[in-house]
C-alpha cells in the first residue's frame, strides 16, 4: 500500500478526496448543477444505452427532506449539509414486466463510469463529489417511486469545504488521513494473472 502520489496525474486526481466537512451555507447553482449532470449524460456506455438515472436532492428542498430520513446512522452528521444530493439508478431489465429481459450485464458499470466523470467535472468546479450507499435503498425507492426495472445503487453528496473548526472532531479525523492506495503492482499485470506488468 502506498500514501504518496508518484508519477504524473492531473491536478483534479491528484487532489481528489471524498470529504465530510461539508460548508451548510453553499449554494449549489442550477448552471453548476446541469453541467455535473451533462458530464455524466456524456459519458461512455455500452451501445450507447446510457443505462444511468440520477434522483436531484437540494438542500432545504422537498426531495431532500425526504431523502434525509432514509440516511444510515453513520452519515446522517454530515450528508444534510450538502449543497447536493444526487441519488443514482441503473436500469436492470428493458421494462417493468416481471419477464422483461434483463437490460445490459454492464448497466452498474456504466453507471459508475457517469459517477465518475460526473465526479471530474465536480474537482474541476473547485467541488467536493463524496459518494456513498449508506441509506435505505428500498426505502428511497420506494419513497420517490423509482421503477421497478431500475435499481437505486448509490448517492453523491455535493459541496465545499467547510469550517473544520465547527465540526465533529471525528469527522475531521476522517478527512484528514492519509489517502492510501494499493501499489499498481498488486492489481495490474501481464503475461498471466498476478504477473507484475513492471510499472
Amino acid at each position: 500500500m502506498t500514501t504518496e502520489l508518484t508519477g504524473d496525474l492531473s491536478d483534479v486526481l491528484r487532489n481528489r478526496r471524498s470529504l465530510r466537512i461539508l460548508d451548510p451555507e453553499h449554494v449549489l447553482g442550477d448552471a453548476q448543477l446541469a453541467r455535473l449532470l451533462r458530464a455524466a449524460q456524456w459519458s461512455p456506455s455500452a451501445g450507447n444505452s446510457q443505462p444511468w438515472g440520477f434522483l436531484v436532492a437540494c438542500r432545504g428542498d422537498e426531495t431532500h427532506d425526504r431523502f434525509v430520513k432514509h440516511l444510515s446512522a453513520g452519515n446522517r452528521s454530515w450528508v444534510p449539509a450538502a449543497s447536493a444530493v444526487l441519488i443514482t439508478a441503473h436500469q436492470v431489465a428493458s421494462g417493468p414486466e416481471d419477464d422483461a429481459p434483463a437490460f445490459s450485464d454492464y448497466a452498474m458499470y456504466d453507471l459508475g463510469q457517469a459517477a465518475a466523470m460526473l465526479t471530474v467535472e465536480a474537482g474541476l468546479l473547485g467541488l467536493t463529489a463524496h459518494q456513498f450507499a449508506g441509506f435505505d435503498h428500498d426505502g428511497v425507492a420506494e419513497e420517490f417511486g423509482v421503477p421497478e426495472h431500475w435499481r437505486v445503487t448509490t448517492a453523491i453528496a455535493i459541496g465545499t469545504y467547510g469550517d473544520p473548526s465547527a465540526a465533529d472532531p471525528a469527522l475531521v479525523e476522517r478527512d484528514r488521513r492519509p489517502r492510501v492506495r494499493k501499489e499498481l503492482s498488486e492489481f495490474v499485470f501481464a503475461g498471466t494473472w498476478g504477473a507484475s506488468a513492471g510499472l
